[in-house]
């Protein structure tokens, strides 16, 4: 199955798109989503960085996780 996939800034209404000859005559879906700006999308690890509260040995239990799969 082949697509299409344009981001475009759209400025006015109606929308019009543009599609291959193949298109013609076929049956399409479409589907329109509001793309996230990338520096609204980037998240950082400080975000999480005390979140978890951890009580033992960090180390130790990572040995363990490691050592179910010998």
């Amino acid at each position: 199955m082949n697509s299409v996939r344009k981001i475009i800034e759209n400025s006015s209404n109606p929308l019009t798109i543009e599609l291959p000859k193949e298109y013609e005559n076929k049956k399409l879906e479409v589907i329109i989503l509001q793309l996230e700006d990338a520096d609204e999308k980037q998240n950082t690890l400080s975000e999480f960085f005390g979140k978890m509260h951890w009580k033992g040995d960090a180390l130790a239990e990572q040995k363990k996780l490691r050592d179910e799969w010998d």
